[in-house]
């Protein structure tokens, strides 16, 4: 419409131009080679109009003319590349549906043409993975790591065909390579923080925890839980060896989580080992308040070396003094108790938690209690009972229940530090309660039944490797006087 406009704006403005030519005549003398010629102006501005345009339009045709070898060339150049690029996307059609041979074929006919387009690159490795090519997979790779514009997409490619054939070493390379290109890489930042866990580098996989959530890929809070959890992890190994340095860990691992219950037991270790059972003893009463564990509870029984059962028995006290009522501080307090023959300080500790189908460990030490009063029989009932009693609890890890700590889930891999629970999802239930005054073979029927209202959890993913991590080798239960 514009147009069509600008159009009727030029034909009015050349109409008003030749009107006011013919309301003022005069004529125009030109002499050339000695002669003269006279003409109206009106007719010398008609000639001249059409001189320019016919001279125009011959130059429009000589140009065209000069220049259609090369339009012709284009011309032919467009086509062919709008046939690789039908190619191309066929063949990205075909690799998608599992065609190896048609993706093979449309790759090859793509790149005869499409030599610089990095999308044939792509096709061409999917199609090679579809053949089960390896070989080209990771040539194809290199060429596309080579490459600026297609650098990261080759090394991510290196990276996956790396770990898959188990090579651990050269995937690190690879990802970490990708990283320091691009901070903000979800894949590499999580391929190398896989990798350094699977080979227990503990501070650099933390390293890269901080960075992921610096970067937003983890929340704050979530990075530093499991930040805390490696370095703990790194103070464990090197605590037999260097105790500064397993201390100066322990106490970062306590800053990022202050209820870490391992971090708290290798950084007591360290200050009892050094003699400074007053640090020791403030920092498990820090924790404890925090996270109550039955190592805390050892660790405060056995701070000062050489003294006896009683001294223990009143440090465990004071340790357990503001959570008298719960399950951990009565076992601890009970445990001491019953080591300094304070028999009925134990038994106190216990009463409140023998009533509703004790843990196993309640049942033990009731045991041992009714043992060192003289009454086997109500010994053998509640040793009995522990058998078919609830589970204590353990170190929890994706449902996989183990005595010791660890870093990393034993089923993925992944960092999933170990939580102190009861594991499994069956939990006993005892019809009906026990009559610890009857005989000793009239023992209580104990059915299992699933819990109510407890989500079962899902499968665990696959591990990304192989197979999966050795244990870390992280140990809580050593006490070093």
């Amino acid at each position: 419409m514009i147009r069509m406009l600008w159009r009727f704006a030029l034909l009015v403005a050349a109409a008003w131009f030749f009107s006011w030519l013919a309301g003022r005549p005069g004529t125009l003398t030109v002499t050339w080679l000695g002669r003269q010629y006279e003409m109206k102006l009106f007719v010398a501005v008609a000639i001249a109009i059409a001189l320019i345009i016919s001279l125009s339009f011959l130059w429009s045709m000589l140009r065209r003319i000069w220049r259609s070898p090369a339009a012709a060339r284009e011309f032919w150049r467009f086509r062919k590349h709008r046939k690789a690029y039908e190619s191309l996307s066929k063949g990205i059609v075909a690799a998608g549906a599992g065609d190896a041979q048609g993706a093979s074929r449309h790759a090859a006919i793509a790149a005869n043409v499409l030599s610089d387009e990095p999308l044939v690159n792509v096709l061409a490795a999917q199609a090679a993975q579809l053949k089960g090519d390896r070989e080209s997979v990771k040539r194809i790779f290199e060429a596309m790591a080579k490459d600026p514009d297609t650098e990261l997409m080759g090394l991510r490619g290196l990276f996956n065909e790396a770990r898959q054939s188990g090579d651990l070493v050269a995937a690190l390379h690879h990802a970490e390579k990708a990283l320091s290109r691009n901070a903000r890489l979800p894949w590499a930042s999580t391929a190398v923080l896989q990798v350094q866990a699977a080979r227990k580098l503990w501070l650099p996989a933390a390293h890269t925890l901080d960075m992921q959530g610096r970067s937003g890929m983890l929340s704050r809070a979530e990075a530093a839980k499991k930040r805390a959890a490696l370095i703990t992890a790194e103070a464990i190994a090197v605590e037999d060896e260097n105790r500064n340095r397993a201390l100066d860990l322990a106490s970062e691992a306590l800053r990022l989580d202050p209820a870490l219950v391992p971090a708290a037991s290798v950084a007591a270790r360290c200050h009892i080992a050094g003699g400074n059972a007053r640090k020791a003893q403030k920092l498990l009463r820090n924790t404890w308040a925090l996270a109550p564990h039955p190592d805390l509870a050892e660790l405060m029984a056995r701070s000062v070396s050489g003294d006896g059962p009683e001294a223990r028995y009143e440090r465990v006290r004071d340790l357990v003094g503001s959570t008298p009522d719960t399950l951990e501080g009565a076992c601890a307090l009970a445990k001491s108790a019953l080591a300094a023959r304070r028999l009925d300080v134990a038994r106190s500790a216990l009463a409140p938690h023998i009533g509703d189908r004790p843990q196993a460990r309640v049942c033990a030490l009731m045991g041992e209690i009714e043992d060192a009063e003289g009454d086997k029989g109500k010994a053998r009932e509640w040793f009995a009972r522990a058998i078919h009693a609830p589970r204590d609890p353990m170190w929890v890890s994706d449902g996989v229940a183990s005595p010791r700590w660890t870093p990393l889930s034993p089923v993925t891999g992944e960092i999933v530090p170990s939580e102190w629970k009861v594991p499994f999802d069956m939990l006993p239930v005892a019809e009906p309660e026990a009559d610890l005054s009857g005989e000793a073979g009239n023992l209580p029927q104990i059915t299992i039944r699933p819990a109510e209202n407890k989500q079962v959890s899902e499968p665990a993913k696959a591990l990304p490797f192989d197979r999966p991590p050795d244990d870390p080798g992280v140990e809580t239960d050593r006490i070093d006087g």
